[in-house]
This record gives C-alpha cells, sequence and structure tokens, in this order.
C-alpha cells in the first residue's frame, strides 16, 4: 500500500487536503492555491512579528481568564517558536495574496493551534483559541508596524551608526588634505576631504533623526480594534494589555493607539517610515555616486581616491578594478526608491475602515531595511574604511584650479580676476603665476591669499582685503 501522503482538512466552505506534514490547515491551503503568482512568501521579520502577536495575546486571554491557563500557555508556546523561526517551512503563502493579509493571519492560527494541541487534551482551535479577540483587520496592520520597528531598531539604525562612524574616522584622518571642490562637476572653491566627507556624515545623521521620528508613530498598535476600530468581540482592556505584553516579548516600548479606526483603515506611518527609508536612499546614492566619481580612472578620470580592490573588473579586460560596491549601493538605493512608489500607492489603496494592500506593505517596507541595512555596513567595511587618497593627483588638480581667483574678488573685482582665470586655463598655467603678471602683486601676498588650505576655511578674501 502506497504511503499517505494527504489528510482530509474541512473548514466552513468544505473538505480539502492538506499536505499529511504540513500543521496548517484548509484556510492556508487554500490560499496556496488560490495564489501562486511569485513564489514570494511572507518576510520572515514579519512571521517573527505574527508569532510575538499571538504569544502577546495569549499572555493576555490567559491573565483575564478569557483561556484556559494551560491553553494559554500552549499556545503561548507555539506562537514563541514561530516567533524564533522553528517553522518557516510552515509559512508559505505568496507575498500576493488577499489584502488584508487574512491568509497569513489563518495560516499562523492553523500553524500554532496544531502545535498547541501536541501536548494532548482538547485541541486547541485556530479561531476561537489562537484568534481570540483579535481580526486579521487588527493582527495584520500590528505585524506590520511591529515588524518594522523590531528591523529598524535592531538592523537599520545601528547600520547607520556605523556607516557614519567609518566615515568620520576617516575625515579625522584626512582632515588636512585639501582638495579641488566641484560644482555641476566642474572645478570649484577647495575644501578639505574632512569637509567633504562630513557631508556625507551630516546627511546619515538627519536621516536617522528622521527615522527615529518616523518609529515613534508606528509604535501605535490598532490591536484590540478587532474588525473595523470598534473592538467587536474583544475585551476593552486588551488593546492596552497587548501593547504592554508586545512590549516585554519584544524589548521595545509599543503603545495602543487611541484611534484604532486610523490604524486599520490605514498605512499613513508605515507610508511615512518608508518615505524616510527613500531619503536614506537618495543620501546614499549621492554619497555611492560622489565615490565613483572621485575613484574614476585611474588615468582617465578624477582619479583622486583608491577604493580597495574587491575583485576582477572585466572578463576580457585584465587589470581593470570597478567600485563595484558603490555600484551595488546604488542599485539598492533605486530598489528602495521603487519599493517607495509601491508603498505610497498601497498606503492609499483601501476603501472606508481597511486597507487591503497590507501584505504588499509589509514585505517592502521589510525588504527596504534589510536591504539599507546590509548595504551601509557594506559600503563602510568594504569601501569607506579602506578608502586612500592620491595625493599627487590631488595636489596638481589643487594647484592648476583656476577658480582659487576666486579668493581676489574683493581685491581687484570679479572681471579682473575672471581674465586670470581663463588666461590661467586657456595656457595651463598655475593661477598664482599669472596672477603675479596680471595685479602687479607681490608673489607673497598672493600665495597667502591663495593658499588652499585657507580658502578651504572660507572668508580669506574679504578678512585680507585692505
Amino acid at each position: 500500500m502506497a504511503k499517505k501522503t494527504f489528510r482530509r482538512v474541512r473548514d466552513s466552505m468544505g473538505e480539502l487536503e492538506v499536505p499529511i506534514d504540513a500543521l496548517w490547515g484548509a484556510q492556508t491551503q487554500r490560499a496556496i492555491q488560490n495564489f501562486p503568482i511569485s513564489g514570494q512568501p511572507m518576510p520572515r521579520g514579519f512571521i517573527r512579528a505574527l508569532g510575538l502577536v499571538k504569544a502577546a495575546a495569549a499572555e493576555v486571554n490567559g491573565a483575564f481568564g478569557l483561556l484556559p491557563k494551560s491553553r494559554a500557555t500552549a499556545i503561548r508556546s507555539a506562537a514563541m517558536a514561530v516567533a524564533e523561526g522553528k517553522h518557516d517551512a510552515q509559512f508559505p503563502i505568496d507575498v500576493y495574496q488577499t489584502g488584508s493579509g487574512t491568509s497569513s493571519n489563518m495560516n499562523a492560527n492553523e500553524v500554532i493551534a496544531t502545535l498547541a494541541s501536541r501536548g494532548g487534551g482538547k485541541p486547541v482551535h485556530p479561531n476561537d483559541d489562537v484568534n481570540l479577540g483579535q481580526s486579521s483587520n487588527d493582527v495584520v496592520p500590528t505585524a506590520i508596524r511591529v515588524s518594522a520597528v523590531l528591523a529598524a531598531h535592531e538592523d537599520l539604525l545601528p547600520a547607520v551608526s556605523h556607516l557614519r562612524s567609518t566615515i568620520d574616522r576617516r575625515a579625522r584622518r584626512l582632515g588636512k588634505v585639501v582638495k579641488t571642490g566641484r560644482t555641476h562637476l566642474m572645478d570649484a572653491m577647495p575644501l578639505t576631504f574632512a569637509q567633504e566627507l562630513g557631508a556625507w556624515s551630516a546627511q546619515l545623521a538627519s536621516a536617522q533623526a528622521r527615522i527615529k521620528d518616523s518609529l515613534a508613530r508606528l509604535r501605535r498598535l490598532p490591536i484590540g480594534g478587532t474588525a473595523i476600530g470598534t473592538g467587536i468581540n474583544a475585551d476593552p482592556r486588551f488593546g492596552k494589555a497587548m501593547a504592554k505584553s508586545l512590549s516585554g516579548l519584544a524589548g521595545v516600548a509599543f503603545a495602543s493607539a487611541e484611534n484604532k479606526f486610523e490604524g486599520i483603515a490605514s498605512q499613513d506611518d508605515a507610508v511615512e517610515l518608508s518615505g524616510q527609508l527613500n531619503v536614506l536612499a537618495v543620501a546614499l546614492m549621492k554619497i555611492a555616486n560622489d565615490l565613483r566619481w572621485m575613484n574614476s580612472g585611474p588615468l582617465a578620470g578624477l582619479g583622486e581616491i583608491e577604493l580597495p580592490a574587491l575583485q576582477p573588473g572585466s572578463s576580457i579586460m585584465p587589470g581593470k578594478v570597478n567600485p563595484v560596491i558603490p555600484e551595488a549601493t546604488c542599485m539598492v538605493c533605486a530598489q528602495v526608491m521603487g519599493h517607495h512608489a509601491a508603498i505610497t500607492v498601497a498606503g492609499q489603496s483601501g476603501n472606508f475602515q481597511l486597507n487591503v494592500m497590507l501584505p504588499l506593505v509589509a514585505a517592502n517596507l521589510l525588504d527596504g531595511i534589510g536591504l539599507l541595512a546590509s548595504i551601509m555596513r557594506l559600503l563602510a567595511d568594504e569601501t569607506i574604511a579602506g578608502l586612500e587618497v592620491r595625493r599627487d593627483r590631488v595636489n596638481e588638480a589643487l594647484a592648476r584650479n583656476p577658480i582659487l581667483v576666486t579668493a581676489l574678488n574683493p581685491i581687484i573685482g570679479y572681471e579682473k580676476a575672471a581674465e586670470i582665470a581663463k588666461q590661467a586655463y586657456k595656457q595651463g598655467r598655475p593661477v598664482l603665476d599669472v596672477a603675479v603678471e596680471a595685479t602687479g602683486m607681490g608673489k607673497a601676498e598672493l600665495r597667502k591669499l591663495l593658499d588652499p588650505a585657507k580658502l578651504a576655511r572660507g572668508g580669506v578674501g574679504s578678512s585680507e582685503r585692505g
């Protein structure tokens, strides 16, 4: 006799077959059959958050006397096993599913009920016991918030800090190295590498502050609002007790939303965080492209810096080495920007009391956080930490920079200074030599006025006038 590979299960719509080794039940199986779309299951961080929500609900319902203590304990233990990633293979439902995420909520309910029933006694019911006092409509938005806050605290914000500290460390080492500044990709007034890298660090600090600010609103949980926000079938104390329990389980402070209708009907807070990820991506792409330009060459480009050589850069051109981490950074940033566009559309995609693109919001938000956290650590450790300045190239370009003549504007006027700049550029001569001839001023005085290190501090020309 052939070994049995399926078992028959029943839900409110009838019977169907489920793989014999699956922990899920009928509703999960229907979703597997209904949504063979991308093959991409819901992210690990979201499944973790679902497990934490179900564990907290078991704690609260047990404390309220709504579940027998033994059953509450069994559900909590099973839910924490889900949260810890011990049963990820049991969550196969596609991201592109029912917009409320009901399928994923029932997936969690059914898996946890099966696990909790293994101790014997009366079987644990996925709806009546695991989902007690809850609805998919408040569980899924809550799981989105919990998962995003945890990912930001555990991965994203530490990665931003690490990249900033790496940039700051390199800036301190290069604090006295002066280079040619650029605006419109054209030569401009000089600055130090510390000033240039300091701008990157400041961008990241601003992005970090924006993310932290948006998390304050994402901590507000709609759990307890059940189907539409009224809290039908939930104990009136449930929302606040859930926020307290989740705070303890997750190690991050959460609060019960004052208006649970908002948290169920809209995803504005998730869209806000996505917007801040988008800003961070903008900053990182700027930094990555600056690095690519500065590293370009080594002979026919700017060649100001040399990045660590990580791998051969061509299958046909021997010796070629490319800035692969900055390139990967740009691709990550492009993906995050795309995620934000999708999350923006998803955020306004609902009517009346429910948003119906919740799984997409969860998947894109968590993917963006994970991508950014990973690439920032690579950018710090594999690129910026090993960045070296090619001082000969930097000094050569600086000495011949005709824009240094800007410092003479307060003394000889804009028009005369422009003539000197054009002549220096045309003849390929240092601006100092041309200025001596054109102004009649002493070389020592002009050298002092045109000192790139002083010009990098700003305000030299006007302070020297007189």
